[in-house]
C-alpha cells in the first residue's frame, strides 16, 4: 500500500485493478442510494437551506454563532459556512452596513468544513466585526437528503460548473447574488483557490479587492511539482478506479465511517476533531468525483504563473509559501521572489504543512490576522 495525497489532504489508497467506469453512469445509478442522513437542525427558506450548527452554551468551539448553508449557484450544489452576518444584502440597507466581507476560497476537495477552525479564529481576532465566510466548491460538499446535488443537470453540463473554469465563474457568480457590488473583499485563498483568486480579479477587475492573502499557491507548475508527478496520472487516468471502493465505504454506518478517518489520522499530530465531519463527507462518490474532476484539469491547466495579473494587483497580494510543500516547492518562492522582489512574498518558518487546516487552522489564522490588521484598520 503506497501513501498518496489528494490536493494535500493525505490518505492511503491502493489503486484496483478495474477498468475505467464513466462518471456520468456512476453517478446516476448511485446518487440516491448516497443520501445521508443528519440530526441537525433544519430549517429551509425558498432554495436556501439553513443548517443550525452550535456548541453547547460557553463551549467557544468553532461551532458557535456558526451557520452553515446550502444554496444552488450555477445549478449545483454549494455549501457555505457563514460566521456573523448571513444576509449582506439586507445589512446593507441597514444602519450599520458590514464594511468588510473576508471570503474563502478553499483548496480541493473544497469543503468548508475544514475551514471552521481557521474561519472561527478570524472571526474572534477581529472581536467579531466582520463576517468571515467560506464558500465551497460546486458539488464538493453533499448536502442533506432534501436537496439534489445538481438543481439543473442540462445547466451543469454545458457550462462544465464542476470543472477549473467553472468553478472559477461558480465564485463569481455566488458573490453577484450574495454579496452587495459596494463591499469591500478581502479574500483568501488556500491552495488552487489562490489560482481561483487570481483568476476573479482578472475576469471582474471592477470587484472592490482590499487583500488578497495566498496560502499555500497552487499558481503555476502542479504537474511539474513533486506531488504533481505523483497524481497527474492518478487524477487525469486512473481516478474511476477510485469510484468502486468509494461507493461500497459510503455504504457504511456513519460510526464506522468515523471510525475509518480516526484511523486514517491516527499519525497526524495534534489533529483539530473540528475536520473529523468534513473528513467522512469525503466517503461519497459524487462529492469524491467531483473533486477528482477538478484536479485532473488542474494538472492540465495550472502551468504558467499570471505574471501579469499578479503585477497589477501586486500591492494587494501576501503569498505565503511553505518550506516542505510538495504542491508548491520552496523554488517556486524563489522565483516569484526573483520576479516580483517588492512583493509581500514569505516563506514558512513554522513547519506549517500545505494541507494546514488538519492541525495547524488556528495558527495560520492569528498569522493571518496580523498581516491584514492594517487594511482592516484604515477601513
Amino acid at each position: 500500500m503506497r501513501s498518496v495525497s489528494l490536493l494535500g489532504f493525505g490518505f492511503n489508497s491502493t489503486l484496483p485493478a478495474l477498468g475505467k467506469l464513466p462518471v456520468n453512469v456512476i453517478t446516476s445509478l448511485l446518487t440516491k442510494l448516497l443520501r445521508s442522513q443528519t440530526r441537525k437542525r433544519i430549517s429551509s427558506v425558498g432554495k436556501k437551506l439553513i443548517v443550525d450548527v452550535m456548541c453547547s452554551p460557553g463551549s467557544g468551539g468553532p461551532g458557535e454563532d456558526a451557520s452553515v448553508e446550502y444554496v444552488y449557484c450555477r445549478g449545483a450544489i454549494t455549501e457555505l459556512l457563514k460566521y456573523g452576518p448571513t444576509d449582506l444584502h439586507a445589512d446593507s440597507k441597514g444602519p450599520n452596513p458590514p464594511k468588510m466581507l473576508i471570503l474563502v476560497i478553499p483548496g480541493n476537495p473544497g469543503v468548508v468544513g475544514f475551514y471552521k477552525t481557521y474561519v472561527w479564529t478570524l472571526y474572534q481576532t477581529f472581536i467579531r466585526r466582520y463576517p468571515v465566510w467560506a464558500v465551497s466548491h460546486a458539488g464538493h460538499s453533499m448536502p442533506p437528503e432534501t436537496y439534489d446535488m445538481i438543481e439543473d443537470a442540462s445547466v451543469t453540463e454545458e457550462e462544465d460548473v464542476f470543472g477549473l473554469n467553472g468553478q472559477i465563474e461558480h465564485k463569481l457568480t455566488f458573490l453577484r447574488k450574495h454579496v452587495p457590488r459596494d463591499t469591500n473583499l478581502l479574500l483568501i485563498g488556500h491552495s488552487i483557490g489562490c489560482y481561483i483568486i487570481l483568476e476573479m480579479m482578472k475576469r471582474d477587475p471592477e470587484l472592490k479587492v482590499v487583500k488578497a492573502v495566498m496560502l499555500f499557491p497552487t499558481i503555476e507548475r502542479m504537474a511539474y511539482s513533486p506531488q504533481g508527478k505523483v497524481m497527474t496520472p492518478v487524477l487525469c487516468r486512473l481516478r474511476y478506479t477510485f469510484y468502486l471502493p468509494i461507493f461500497l465505504l459510503s455504504l457504511l454506518p456513519e460510526r464506522l465511517k468515523v471510525s475509518i478517518v480516526h484511523l486514517a489520522l491516527r499519525n497526524s499530530y495534534a489533529v483539530d476533531t473540528s475536520i473529523i465531519p468534513a473528513t467522512v463527507s469525503l466517503i461519497n462518490v459524487d462529492c469524491a468525483a467531483n473533486g477528482m474532476y477538478m484536479g485532473s484539469q488542474e494538472m492540465r491547466l495550472v502551468v504558467e504563473r499570471d505574471n501579469i495579473t499578479i503585477r497589477q494587483h501586486l500591492s494587494k497580494l501576501i503569498f505565503y509559501y511553505g518550506a516542505t510543500d510538495h504542491w508548491c516547492p520552496v523554488q517556486y518562492y524563489r522565483d516569484t521572489r526573483k520576479d516580483f522582489p517588492e512583493g509581500d512574498i514569505r516563506l514558512c518558518e513554522r513547519g506549517i504543512r500545505h494541507a494546514f487546516v488538519l492541525d495547524a487552522g488556528e495558527e495560520m489564522a492569528n498569522m493571518t490576522a496580523e498581516w491584514i490588521f492594517d487594511d482592516l484598520r484604515t477601513l
